[in-house]
């Protein structure tokens, strides 16, 4: 992929995996918001992604309701994102016992916890969205980072 400054994608510099929530895949193909486009594009250049079933699920229902894009051009993103996404996690029973869990100890909503149960599951260091709190570590393993903060 092209950066919207021109600069091409590929460069992965971080070690571990991380997870990708909606608002990043979001912002990643925005044409409103260059600026946290710039800052999506950054995320997916200098780290190893992976997201989940339901990221792409949200990103999907976003791209058909609010900017009411159609299927091909929503079918040509979702490639896209399995390009730069290095797995696409799927939601288990487990994934949603795990996120009740999480729920219950930290008190996020249900579905950020679903993000995060997929993140932890996937074995990811760092989860990056602008939906919780920046800087918080869950389990003691996940970092939540803001990468728009």
């Amino acid at each position: 992929m092209t950066r919207p400054d021109g600069d091409l994608a590929g460069r992965k510099l971080m070690q571990g995996k991380v997870f990708l929530d909606t608002n990043v895949i979001i912002y990643l193909f925005s044409i409103k918001d260059e600026a946290k486009k710039a800052r999506a594009f950054d995320v997916i250049n200098e780290n190893n992604c992976v997201t989940s079933i339901q990221a792409i699920n949200e990103s999907t229902n976003v791209w058909l309701k609010k900017f009411g894009m159609n299927s091909k051009t929503i079918a040509s993103l979702l490639e896209s994102i399995e390009l730069i996404c290095d797995d696409i996690l799927s939601v288990q029973r487990e994934t949603i016992e795990s996120a009740i869990l999480l729920h219950e100890r930290y008190g996020f909503s249900y579905f950020d916890c679903l993000m995060l149960a997929s993140a932890l599951e996937g074995d990811c260091d760092i989860i990056f969205t602008e939906d919780m709190n920046n800087g918080q570590v869950i389990n003691e393993t996940l970092k939540i980072v803001n990468p728009f903060a």
